[in-house]
């Protein structure tokens, strides 16, 4: 069976040139929800990261041929998201769909399952994030999948029309409506960040002047002694 639904409303590309210049693992410093599993991890050497509007597919097991339907699909700023629906031995992205994914604008690959052909990956400098390599690949059997459907991948619900932010460090998920709030906060700190390094380069102890000391020294004060 096959569902084929809509694609959803792209991101506004302001907004996603905000959440770009915000980390996912400083986003961490403050949210807990919408963080893939780390298992899934950048497939390319270097540092990249993305900001995209997601596109989802659920394929089962050898059948890839509705990842084929949906490079057709993908437009600019569009990150394609790949619900493998527990499969680990199939290959559902090598160099072929990645070289189309790109040229179609896509900014990037998300499989909760393997990839392939990663030298391909690596020439074709598309970023995806999988749980690793497998020699063995996905077929069009044109049997099932489904397309811009609600979906888990890393252990996170994807909706299509969701924020993806990825990095070397992870993948995040969050609503449009989210992405102003979380990529101001974000930056802010990254700014302030900064002046901590200019601190501990001055020669200042972090523990000092962040109050870890302080409050330490409050705990132990109202320890009993041995």
């Amino acid at each position: 069976m096959f569902i084929l639904d809509d694609l959803p409303p792209a991101i506004d590309p302001v907004l996603l040139d905000a959440l770009r210049a915000a980390e996912p693992a400083t986003i961490g410093h403050f949210r807990h929800v919408g963080f893939m599993d780390p298992g899934i991890r950048l497939m390319i050497p270097g540092y990249v990261r993305i900001a995209g509007t997601a596109v989802t597919v659920r394929c089962y097991g050898a059948d890839t041929a509705i990842v084929h339907y949906a490079l057709g699909k993908l437009r600019r700023g569009d990150v394609l998201v790949l619900d493998r629906a527990g499969d680990t031995r199939h290959a559902a992205c090598g160099g072929g769909v990645a070289f189309a994914a790109r040229e179609a604008g896509c900014v990037g690959i998300i499989i909760d399952g393997p990839a392939t052909d990663v030298q391909e990956l690596r020439q074709y400098e598309l970023p995806v994030w999988a749980r690793g390599l497998s020699a063995v690949t996905g077929k069009r059997l044109f049997q099932h999948g489904e397309f811009c459907v609600a979906v888990s991948c890393g252990g996170v619900a994807v909706e299509p029309g969701d924020a993806v932010l990825a990095d070397e460090n992870g993948v995040l998920v969050m609503k449009p409506h989210e992405i102003a709030e979380a990529a101001k906060r974000a930056v802010d700190m990254q700014k302030a960040e900064q002046t901590t390094l200019t601190r501990l380069t001055k020669g200042e102890k972090l523990p000092d002047f962040n109050g870890t000391n302080a409050r330490l020294a409050e705990i132990m004060k109202n320890e009993p002694r041995p």
